[in-house]
């Protein structure tokens, strides 16, 4: 038997209508914030990663798929969605008076490396990029809105970490005063550590072989070499996020994995054991890098898989829809016909529905029906035909009634609850944090002065507008 390759996963059945939810969600929240979609190519060219994503980098070194396609082109299939972005912003020529141009994507990666929990050799990604400016503004943006998402898909305890790396001439101090810490201890840290010394020292921080050495732990921060702008656009940035009411701490140690990374850099984490579902920061140089012209962006990614072990964790349910408007039954051989022109022409009418494809027994075909959680059955038989109607059933009150054909579309409308076209917050567990004192034990909505919660409030001297809850 053939099976799947070693790191990747089959998504089928409930587990692809959770990634097909996620990606709603995330399409849902990007349009909302003016984000336009875009899809780059699965494989580029090799170069393109090794210039953009940096030959230091353990992507570059270890876990790129690289090949060599029929005309002996050198050919890498994507590892990461940033570096294919700016290709595209650059020979699409998407620079000019449009500025900033803000795009997300919804894709899979590939990296070789040990599957794990959360970590597969086939990943699917979404992330967003704003290319075109260098404002704090947009940096704390793309921070809450990537927060924003985790909240409506219903993740709670939430934590960004953020931390700079500052400008060129503060990462290049820093970057002095790293190979000057390191330079004594080479002999006590790993072979990549080693290697990464003159390259790019600040890869040794992100090392996860070395993580928990001491040396390590009590290197030099960013933080302590940012020159006096550096340090004023963090204050930015920061003042920015409490505006948006993103709860965040400055962790100095977080460096992020990729070489292109200046200014802010961020990674988000959730639930009790800190699971990273996402992270991300500014790379103003990386448009320059790769041929076009001096452009800021700052970019996020998350990948689903991670997103998914986090609900898990928490036993967040996602509101799927699992269930059929209609199942549509027959016997012989005219009513099959029917059934074939009828639910045809529900489906262009925007029901769901299904019907016998096997020439089971009725009997089989009411087990089938529940199977497939179906709401209403259309039971078809050549009497009621002729008389142009047919038998509905709730499936779930058992109640049933003679609908004639020409009223049946009305009849489902009339009688299916109709999802909502919009996402609400409150249907997937998230609820707004109260701003109150010590002494508030609000739930809902609360009218309290410095209070922000939206309906109940047990604070002194309340002001809700229920007499119940004063």
């Amino acid at each position: 038997m053939i099976t799947k390759p070693k790191g990747t996963l089959d998504i089928y059945g409930t587990e692809a209508k959770k990634w097909k939810f996620i990606e709603e969600v995330v399409d849902s929240v990007m349009e909302k914030y003016n984000y336009g979609y875009i899809r780059t190519p699965l494989f580029e060219s090799t170069e393109l990663f090794h210039r953009g994503v940096g030959e230091s980098s353990d992507i570059v070194t270890k876990e790129t798929y690289d090949f060599k396609d029929r005309g002996d082109r050198n050919i890498t299939l994507r590892p990461e969605g940033t570096a294919g972005v700016v290709r595209s912003f650059i020979e699409h020529k998407m620079y000019g008076d449009n500025l900033p141009v803000k795009v997300y994507y919804n894709g899979t990666m590939y990296r070789y490396e040990r599957p794990q929990s959360g970590r597969d050799r086939e990943l699917t990604q979404f992330g967003m990029e704003v290319l075109g400016t260098d404002d704090p503004i947009s940096d704390a943006e793309v921070i809450s809105l990537a927060v924003n998402i985790y909240k409506m898909l219903g993740l709670k305890d939430i934590k960004v970490e953020i931390n700079t790396l500052g400008n060129k001439e503060s990462r290049d101090n820093y970057r002095k005063a790293l190979i000057e810490y390191f330079k004594p201890h080479m002999s006590e840290l790993c072979e990549d550590c080693n290697n990464r010394l003159e390259v790019n020292p600040l890869r040794i921080l992100d090392c996860k072989v070395d993580a928990d050495n001491e040396i390590l732990k009590n290197a030099p921060t960013t933080i302590d070499y940012l020159d006096e702008e550096s340090k004023e656009r963090f204050e930015k940035v920061k003042e920015l996020l409490d505006i948006l009411e993103v709860t965040y701490e400055v962790n100095p140690k977080i460096v992020r994995g990729l070489d292109y990374y200046n200014h802010t850099v961020f990674e988000i984490k959730a639930g009790n054991t800190n699971l990273s579902i996402g992270g991300g920061g500014r790379y103003n140089g990386l448009v320059e890098n790769l041929g076009g012209p001096s452009t800021p962006c700052i970019g996020f990614a998350s990948g689903i898989g991670r997103v998914l072990l986090a609900l898990e964790e928490q036993e967040v349910t996602l509101p799927i829809k699992d269930e059929l408007d209609a199942f549509i039954m027959y016997v012989n051989e005219d009513e099959q016909k029917y059934s074939a022109y009828l639910s045809n022409e529900l489906r262009m009418a925007g029901f769901s529905v299904d019907t016998e494809y096997t020439g089971r027994s009725l009997k089989a075909q009411f087990r089938q029906a529940d199977r497939l959680k179906s709401k209403l059955l259309i039971i078809l038989n050549s009497e009621d035909l002729n008389n142009g109607e047919v038998l509905v059933k709730n499936n779930k009150t058992k109640t049933e009634e003679k609908v004639m054909l020409e009223y049946l579309i009305y009849y489902l409308d009339e009688n299916l609850v109709e999802e909502e076209d919009t996402l609400d917050l409150s249907k997937f567990g998230h609820k707004h944090e109260c701003d109150c004192d010590d002494n508030c034990n609000c739930e809902d909505h609360c009218e309290c002065d410095d209070c922000k919660c939206e309906d109940h409030c047990e604070c002194e001297n309340c002001k809700c507008k229920d007499d119940e809850n004063e």
